[in-house]
């Protein structure tokens, strides 16, 4: 009886199609608009999505639809930007608002590295500084602001002292873990050859603690930018939110939109600066042992 060949595409395999040679193929066959836009999809779909809602959002309030007073216009925050520049209030904000975010952060990271590591490593330091965490971190960090002011008043000791606040608690907590999470057969292996506490820490601890370091860091780097944004809206003389809740007073929704899309621009900016800094420890991270 004579075989029958299968007129079915090869598969890879895990039995599934290869979608990296599909795509090859389509590009190879196809013209050179249709290469360009398969290879920028994403970034060409994201533009003309967002461009669609800023011309939606200008035709409604155009046609009457939506009030100016309560959301401006892309135009009027266009606008409002432009005379910010111009006078130098918008560069001068900026550069308060960063100040004030790298300070908080950077004491932040490098106290909370510190101490989770002291903690993680020491067991009686761990029961010394774990009740504190636990209140600290449950604490609504809000209600500390005026007690911050009391002390360092509206300046900006203050705003830097707050972004500590908020942000180092996830840098604690992920460095304490990582320190935690050390495999015990590591530690075996490293005292099975003699090796000093401080050599199995430097050689086997910290090094598988670099993962949870840098999820801390970047947990913390979200944090920080949501805590220069309380702080200069409860009480501050400079920075982005000090023009948002000046703005609000004077009932200028085109200055406060522009503060606020100002001030998502940045954190997006912030946050993508901190996940490059952590593919660059990727290989720091565990790999995954593959099923049979």
């Amino acid at each position: 009886m004579a075989s029958v060949q299968s007129s079915a595409p090869p598969v890879s395999a895990a039995g599934v199609d290869d979608g990296q040679g599909l795509l090859d193929a389509r590009l190879s066959a196809a013209p050179a608009w249709q290469v360009w836009y398969l290879r920028n999809e994403r970034v060409v779909l994201g533009i003309l999505g967002l461009v669609s809602v800023i011309g939606l959002w200008e035709l409604l309030v155009r046609v009457g639809l939506v009030r100016a007073l309560f959301v401006s216009s892309p135009s009027g925050i266009l606008q409002a930007t432009i005379i910010a520049i111009r006078d130098g209030s918008l560069g001068q904000s900026v550069a308060a608002s960063l100040i004030e975010y790298f300070l908080g952060f950077a004491a932040a990271a490098v106290v909370g590295i510190l101490v989770g590591l002291g903690a993680g490593w020491y067991r009686r330091l761990d029961c010394v500084v774990s009740p504190w965490i636990t209140v600290l971190y449950a604490m609504p960090h809000v209600a500390l602001i005026p007690l911050a002011i009391l002390w360092f008043g509206i300046g900006l000791s203050y705003k830097v002292f707050f972004v500590f606040l908020i942000s180092i608690f996830p840098i604690v907590i992920n460095t304490l873990a990582g320190v935690k999470a050390t495999e015990a057969h590591y530690l075996d292996v490293a005292k099975s050859f003699r090796a000093g506490q401080l050599r199995i820490f430097r050689t086997v601890v910290l090094p598988g603690a670099v993962p949870f370091i840098m999820t801390g860091l970047r947990l913390g780097a979200g944090r920080a930018w949501i805590g220069v944004v309380v702080a200069e809206l409860v009480g501050a003389n400079s920075g982005l939110g000090f023009i948002i809740g000046q703005a609000s007073e004077m009932l200028d929704t085109a200055k406060m939109m522009m503060a606020i899309v100002a001030l998502g621009i940045l954190g997006m900016v912030l946050i993508e600066l901190m996940h490059l800094v952590e593919k660059r420890f990727d290989v720091w991270r565990p790999q995954q042992q593959p099923t049979t």
